[in-house]
């Protein structure tokens, strides 16, 4: 965990005429992005006020904590793939409750969550989607201005304007609390890879869909 100290000594964004990570790309048509019902944020802010982005009922017996990083191959690959699955046999009919949360292994993954944190609480998961869907070519644009550049696209095609983009980049205080977030929670669950889920207080590795409905429904007794 102490090579986060160095990647958040890396990810300083100044705003105005000053060093600039975060260079202006190029104009982009905004698109309505889909929102998803998420948790009242005043009901999730924990002691670092970090909101839990989640979908599905609060109440549904049975909870998965994904952890996952906006630049790991395999989550993308959980998100695009196994989750709508997950989402209409078990979230939809309030079995199950999702919650996402960020695992940050490099400064990339950090300025995605911010980004994804940007807009209102309901456009996460619809602002996640594009970021896992681009992953294969923001992630690998080549400098890290290329990539900042490619990652303020996606803001923007999420609707997100410059003048809100800059101001969340430049949050480090958002950032030094998402850090600490994702530390305790982390130790808390012993997260060493991605993705990892835990299921109703158990962790499991990545697995496919037919090993998630297996676990699934065991938990629910069916």
């Amino acid at each position: 965990m102490n090579r986060l100290i160095v990647l958040i000594a890396a990810v300083v964004v100044l705003a105005g005429g000053g060093v600039w990570y975060f260079t202006q790309g190029g104009g982009a048509v905004a698109q309505t992005v889909a929102s998803e019902t998420v948790a009242d944020p005043g009901d999730t802010a924990g002691e670092f006020g970090v909101i839990d982005m989640a979908i599905g009922a609060e109440d549904a017996p049975v909870e998965i904590i994904e952890y996952a990083s906006f630049t790991c191959p395999h989550c993308a690959t959980f998100h695009l793939n196994v989750l709508p699955q997950l989402k209409k046999d078990y979230v939809d009919s309030g079995k199950v409750r999702v919650i996402h949360r960020e695992v940050f292994f490099d400064k990339y993954g950090m300025w995605a969550s911010l980004i994804a944190r940007c807009a209102a609480p309901e456009k996460y998961f619809g602002i996640i989607d594009l970021v896992y869907k681009g992953q294969s070519e923001w992630a690998r644009a080549g400098s890290e201005g290329a990539i900042a550049t490619e990652l303020r696209k996606i803001g923007r095609l999420a609707g997100i304007d410059g003048e809100q983009l800059d101001a969340c980049l430049s949050d480090s205080a958002k950032l030094q609390n998402l850090v600490s977030w994702y530390q305790a929670n982390a130790e808390a669950h012993q997260i060493q890879a991605t993705p990892s889920f835990v299921i109703n207080g158990e962790k499991y590795s990545n697995m496919s869909y037919a090993d998630f409905k297996s676990v699934i429904d065991g938990k629910l007794g069916e």
